[in-house]
């Protein structure tokens, strides 16, 4: 199926903030049900291994569901993370906080990624490189090479007919707020397939046999970077 470019309806500037927090929080259940956060949390197998300590930055935090599984599964295993989210949503920092137990490592912020690129050992995304344009998203391929000491993991939709005509119903079913169910069969139409990602990474300058194109059940193409 062709890739769809349309906005979706969250990234508006108007969209009411208690609207916006009903989204973000149903959005949090999608990913639950999708298993949104095993591709990051085996990429984090990898990249941290026997490491002790590490420091993420998250890209597009929203919810912030993400990083509170990776607070749980470096808990679970002993290890000290310094996590931060960056948003440029001024709207999900304050539903991030709403949502995040105050004891977990995690500092939200709102701005710009790449003035807080300081000292990351990885940074991740998850759901986000669809909403950018072409030229937003070579830069993000190039600013995370960069920046990110010890690698970088791009978690997104892979583009397909079947989510595109089932997300609809399960969305239905599941009662979830109609911008979550319209712009997320959206998102599935801007999703990405494999060879548009090597296209990417070409035109980054980066080089493929370094990066990884991986897929992951249910419908979700992946972009990892290890050193």
């Amino acid at each position: 199926m062709k890739r769809a470019t349309q906005d979706e309806q969250m990234d508006a500037a108007d969209i009411d903030p208690a609207e916006y927090a009903r989204v973000l929080t149903d959005l949090a259940k999608v990913n639950w049900w999708t298993m949104a956060t095993r591709p990051t949390l085996t990429f984090l197998d990898r990249a941290v291994a026997d490491r002790r300590r590490f420091t993420l930055l998250d890209v597009g935090f929203g919810d912030g569901d993400m990083l509170r599984a990776i607070a749980r599964w470096a808990a679970k295993r002993g290890i000290e993370a310094d996590l931060i989210g960056v948003d440029l949503n001024p709207r999900s920092e304050d539903v991030a906080r709403a949502a995040t137990p105050a004891d977990m490592p995690i500092r939200y912020i709102t701005g710009d990624y790449r003035d807080h690129l300081g000292d990351v050992d990885l940074i991740v995304s998850s759901l986000v490189t669809h909403h950018m344009d072409d030229a937003e998203r070579i830069d993000f391929l190039q600013t995370m090479e960069r920046a990110a000491r010890r690698g970088w993991f791009v978690n997104d939709i892979r583009r397909h007919w079947f989510p595109y005509l089932g997300f609809p119903i399960l969305a239905r079913l599941m009662g979830w707020h109609r911008i979550v169910r319209e712009d997320g069969t959206l998102s599935i139409a801007r999703g990405f397939v494999a060879r548009e990602w090597r296209a990417m990474i070409d035109a980054a300058g980066l080089d493929p046999a370094a990066v990884s194109i991986l897929p992951f059940f249910p419908f979700r193409l992946c972009v990892a970077r290890l050193r």
